[in-house]
């Protein structure tokens, strides 16, 4: 049946076959047309660009994309639908979020992955789709990467235990009734291979590691996931050996399906194929030729169809070579039933009412966050808190939604979450609520730890902001080193003689040694989701004896300084604050030594003012130069005039830029502003600002570039006719240098700041904006 459908196929029908595109940038019409194979949503992707359309939307626009992949005018072959479900069915309001995996390694409990497997392939079949881009069977070698929480740990017997028991859960059990049934949905091993490994932690780096070590350690994942039956396996954006992922031969074709065997299918990242040497994302021959078999091509689409249908025919892709993806595709959809099925709202478990978000899966989402919490400290038998007692909670965490729940949660980097989005969710605050009036506890909060009547308890809650990917990475795992707010706090509590409860959110373990000194208890929660708060079932005593008592175990190496990167367990030498496995239970003695608060010292980079699709260290971003200018912290900010508008968006990589667009005849400025600086030595060494913006970036009128200084605003000169201009694929580089700038009359002593302003119409793409040498 396969090798006829191909047959059938024209050379356009198959190259629409290797192209998943998002729904953000492709119409139903454009799959019916281009006879797309898969489409994703991507993080920031939703009917109608609304990240909170409603369940029946999801299913709409399902419907919408098989039928059109469905019309009697060409070959009749259901289009796949493929999304970021990694910790529950994250990107829809009101699922049930679970933990992130740097929690479920703590459970060790592969029984448990195993039915959040099963339940999040439920709620995402509730809504019409039938891929899940999960489970992340990374090994995560250095907690300053950014993607540290999607890793079930750093060892890779556990990632592999663990990542075997999510496919099982999503996907069931090969041989087994139901595999791939109408209530499981195909699963994908990712990144392969060696993401945990890079260097430094960078996201999307280079892999320092041996042939040796990439079997042993990085390989782990893929062979349990594969004799659990994983369907597809995503390539990394990663390299070894100075190869990109998406390009490497030898790991795609030679090892993964030769020596493997394995039948399934490989798909790209994000316009991973783009990153190629002498690729770019709408034209890379290469990814197919070394193994790739399906491209995810957001909004490069179309132009990759235009030049893989023109190197098929120039002989450069062959014919076999594409005949062999387009069948492991069609096998794919054949395995999953979607050539049997009817349109997503009328198969049995599209639909159903009162999957989504239902008790049975937040009473399961409860037991994992009580599951994974781990006990680091309980000095004198603190917890569990037994008589009645004012307890006072302090911390932004308490009750916050986005930062228990972490990064890929209703968006890609997470936060600004409501408690609508999710209203069955529980915060923190909330769960103490819950349990300390049934134990006769006053509870009140104060975010800041102020507080009137003294407590006789803080329960201080804080933590990580919400990231993803590249805006997570670290360049030091010291918790904060230039914000003191949380330790104030804590300092305030420690002097009114309060005793202190604190509860840590973190992708990752961090350094946070003056904490740990602070608390007379202390629980690392990491990304809980939203029952965050069955944590407080953990922490309160009935009759004398605890509920429930913490039974989480250390899936990463904790440090005990700040630069301790690459610990662990197995590695010499191997001196950690807590070691891989530690964890307390409530009956053990959980006194601990008085740690050292020694930082390693840290300078914020004020060379990086904009990279990786924020602000570095010191400086921000606003919008008009009014008296209350708006700032820009991600996503779409307007100006208050209504001039100027900053969203996120993409050059060469997901939401690393930023793009500017006046919108109005009033010339609006957009300013990367900083505290004074002294940029005189850095001016006579001859340094510059480069700027990196989209070769296609600027319209009509030419943006102004002026510096604001001790010596007020100067305008220096329109963009395009300053410095020196360097074109590297898609981006354009201006260099400006300093002393340029102070012959134009800016007092390079007192330095603030550097203005865009434009009229409309003009727009400009900005991903990196810096102070470096020349050429550096």
């Amino acid at each position: 049946m396969i090798t006829r459908i191909i047959d059938w196929l024209t050379p356009s029908q198959k190259v629409g076959q290797i192209i998943q595109a998002d729904i953000a940038s492709v119409a139903p019409d454009d799959v019916a047309a281009y006879h797309l194979g898969a489409v994703l949503n991507g993080g920031n992707s939703a009917p109608k660009g609304n990240q909170r359309a409603s369940h029946a939307d999801w299913l709409d626009l399902a419907d919408a994309y098989w039928t059109a992949s469905m019309r009697a005018d060409g070959p009749r072959i259901p289009v796949l639908w493929g999304t970021d479900a990694v910790h529950g069915h994250n990107n829809l309001v009101g699922a049930t979020i679970f933990p992130h995996n740097v929690g479920l390694g703590a459970t060790r409990d592969a029984d448990l992955v195993e039915r959040i497997g099963a339940a999040t392939a439920r709620e995402v079949r509730a809504t019409g789709m039938d891929w899940t881009f999960a489970p992340t069977v990374s090994v995560a070698r250095d907690g300053r990467w950014g993607r540290t929480y999607e890793a079930y740990g750093e060892s890779p017997e556990l990632v592999a235990e663990l990542g075997a028991a999510l496919v099982r859960g999503l996907q069931g059990v090969p041989g087994e009734r139901p595999f791939l049934g109408s209530d499981k949905i195909i699963a994908t091993a990712k990144h392969f291979i060696g993401d945990g490994g890079t260097r430094a932690g960078k996201d999307q780096g280079e892999t320092v590691a041996t042939e040796a070590e990439m079997r042993d350690v990085h390989a782990s994942g893929y062979y349990s996931a594969l004799d659990a039956g994983v369907q597809t396996i995503m390539a990394s954006f990663s390299s070894w050996g100075g190869r990109k992922m998406h390009g490497h031969q030898a790991f795609l074709t030679d090892l993964l399906k030769t020596y493997w065997g394995f039948d399934g299918v490989v798909v790209g990242d994000w316009n991973g194929h783009g990153q190629i040497v002498g690729a770019s994302p709408t034209d890379c021959p290469d990814a197919l030729m070394a193994g790739l078999d399906m491209y995810m091509a957001p909004e490069s689409w179309k132009g990759l169809h235009v030049s893989l249908l023109r190197h098929l025919e120039s002989g450069r892709i062959s014919v076999e070579r594409l005949d062999d993806a387009v069948r492991r595709i069609l096998r794919l959809k054949f395995r999953a039933g979607l050539c049997s099925q009817p349109m997503p709202s009328e198969r049995p478990h599209s639909a159903k009412t009162g999957v989504v978000g239902c008790k049975a899966h937040t009473e399961l989402a409860a037991e994992a966050v009580r599951k994974s919490a781990v006990l680091l400290k309980n000095a004198n038998q603190t917890l569990p808190l037994q008589s009645p007692q004012h307890i006072l909670v302090t911390g932004q965490a308490a009750d916050d939604l986005g930062m228990q729940c972490g990064g890929w949660s209703l968006s890609w980097q997470g936060g600004n979450l409501e408690h609508m989005d999710y209203p069955q969710a529980e915060t923190l605050l909330s769960g103490i609520r819950r349990v300390a009036v049934k134990r006769g506890s006053k509870v009140s909060y104060a975010r800041d730890g102020q507080f009137g009547t003294k407590p006789d308890l803080a329960i201080h809650v804080f933590g990580e902001a919400p990231y993803a990917e590249f805006r997570g990475d670290l360049s030091t795992l010291d918790f904060q080193p230039a914000n003191s707010e949380g330790l104030d706090i804590l300092k305030r509590l420690q002097d009114a003689d309060i005793p202190i409860v604190c509860i840590f959110l973190s992708g990752r373990p961090l350094w946070v040694n003056p904490a740990l000194n602070a608390s007379d208890a202390f629980v690392a929660a990491f990304l809980p989701g939203t029952q965050a708060g069955a944590l407080a079932d953990l922490l309160f005593a009935t009759d004398g004896t605890s509920d429930h008592d913490f039974t989480g175990k250390l899936s990463f190496s904790w440090p005990e300084h700040a630069d301790q990167y690459d610990l662990n367990v197995g590695s010499q030498p191997y001196t950690p604050l807590f070691p891989y496995g530690f964890g307390l239970s409530l009956k053990d003695n959980g006194n601990l030594r008085i740690l050292h608060e020694n930082r390693r010292p840290f300078k914020p980079d004020h060379g990086i003012i904009f990279a990786h699709g924020t602000a570095g260290g010191g400086w921000s971003i606003q919008l008009d130069g009014a008296s209350r200018p708006a700032s820009w912290q991600g996503g779409t900010e307007r100006s208050p005039s209504g001039a100027v508008e900053l969203k996120a968006a993409d050059l060469g990589q997901q939401e690393n830029a930023i793009e500017i667009i006046w919108t109005d005849a009033r010339v609006a400025p957009v300013i990367f502003s900083h505290e004074p600086l002294d940029l005189t030595r850095e001016t006579n060494a001859g340094f510059c600002f480069t700027l990196t913006t989209s070769k296609y970036a600027v319209i009509s009128h030419d943006p102004m570039l002026s510096i604001h200084s001790g010596a007020g605003r100067t305008e220096v000169g329109r963009l395009s006719r300053l410095g020196s201009h360097m074109c590297a694929g898609m981006t354009l580089t201006f260099e400006i240098p300093l002393r340029t700038l102070a012959e134009a009359g800016v007092d390079v002593s007192h330095f603030e700041g550097i203005e865009l302003s434009a009229r409309a119409p003009a727009r400009l793409t900005l991903s990196h904006l810096a102070l470096v040498m020349p050429n550096g």
